[in-house]
C-alpha cells in the first residue's frame, strides 16, 4: 500500500474529478447529510455493504493488528459504492471508526491516492485542532492535483499559518488547481499585501518568459485589495486558463 508523490491515473471505481472541478464538497457537507444521501442513493447491494462497513468500524475502532477491518473497507469503497459515492463512504467509515490523528496518519501514509484524499477531506470533520497539519503539508508538497485540491479545504483554512497558506495558494496556481478549491479564500486573502507581492512577482516572471499568466491569479489579486509593492500585474495573454510551472515559480 505504499505510494509515490505523483499524479495517478484514474483507477476503476476511483474518485478522480473531471479537470477543472473543485472536489471539496464532502469536506463542506455535514456527515449526517452525507449519510442520508448515501442511504437514499446507493443501490441495495452497495447499501448493505455500506451498513456492514459502518458496523465493523464502530465495533473495531482505531487500529488493531497489521491492518484494521475498516481500513480494508476503505480500500473497497470505490468498487462497492462507485466513484460518485466513494469519498462520502470513506469519510463515514472514518467517522464510525473514530479515527484520531494517529489512525488518519496511518491510512494517509500507507493508503492509495483515493484513501489519502479521503483522509484530507475528513480532517475538518474529525480533527478539531492542528494535530493533522503534517498530512496537509505533505499533500501540498506533491504535484497530485487531486490531493492538492483536497488539502486546501476548510482544515487548511483553519490551521495553516499565513506563510504556508500563501504558498498553498500559489501552488494551486502553479499546478492548475482552480482557486475555487481554496476554502475561505476571500477572507484569508483580504488585505494580504504579502500575497499580492508574491502574485505580482509570479505574474512578472511568467510575462518575462512570454508565458500566460493564470487567470485565477487576477481573481486572487483582486481579493487582496492591493497590488502590493510589486506593482500592477500584466494582463494575461494566450488562451491557457491555468499556467503551470515549478512550485517555486521557476519554469522547468
Amino acid at each position: 500500500m505504499t505510494h509515490r508523490h505523483t499524479t495517478p491515473a484514474p483507477s476503476p471505481g476511483g474518485t478522480t474529478p473531471a479537470p477543472g472541478s473543485t472536489p471539496s464538497a464532502p469536506a463542506l457537507t455535514p456527515l449526517d447529510v452525507l449519510h442520508d444521501r448515501l442511504a437514499s442513493q446507493l443501490p441495495e447491494p452497495a447499501r448493505a455493504w455500506f451498513r456492514q462497513a459502518l458496523d465493523e468500524a464502530a465495533a473495531h475502532p482505531g487500529t488493531h493488528g497489521p491492518i484494521s477491518v475498516w481500513e480494508l473497507r476503505l480500500a473497497e469503497a470505490g468498487r462497492r459504492c462507485g466513484g460518485r459515492h466513494a469519498d462520502a463512504a470513506r469519510l463515514l467509515i472514518l467517522r464510525a471508526a473514530r479515527a484520531d490523528p494517529g489512525a488518519l496518519g496511518r491510512v494517509y501514509f500507507q493508503g492509495t491516492a483515493d484513501e489519502r484524499r479521503a483522509v484530507l477531506l475528513a480532517l475538518p470533520h474529525l480533527v478539531p485542532g492542528p494535530d493533522a497539519l503534517p498530512l496537509v503539508e505533505d499533500a501540498l508538497r506533491t504535484n497530485d492535483t487531486r490531493l492538492l485540491a483536497a488539502a486546501v479545504g476548510p482544515y487548511a483554512a483553519r490551521h495553516l499559518d499565513a506563510h504556508a497558506w500563501r504558498h498553498a495558494v500559489l501552488k494551486c496556481l502553479f499546478t492548475g488547481v482552480p482557486v475555487d478549491a481554496v476554502a475561505d479564500l476571500a477572507d484569508r486573502a483580504r488585505a494580504d499585501t504579502e500575497l499580492a507581492r508574491m502574485l505580482g512577482d509570479y505574474a512578472a516572471e511568467r510575462t518575462a518568459a512570454d508565458r500566460p499568466v493564470p487567470r485565477d491569479l487576477h481573481r486572487v489579486l483582486a481579493l487582496t485589495d492591493s497590488a502590493g509593492p510589486a506593482g500592477p500585474v500584466p494582463p494575461p495573454h494566450g488562451t491557457h486558463p491555468h499556467g503551470t510551472g515549478h512550485p517555486h515559480g521557476k519554469e522547468s
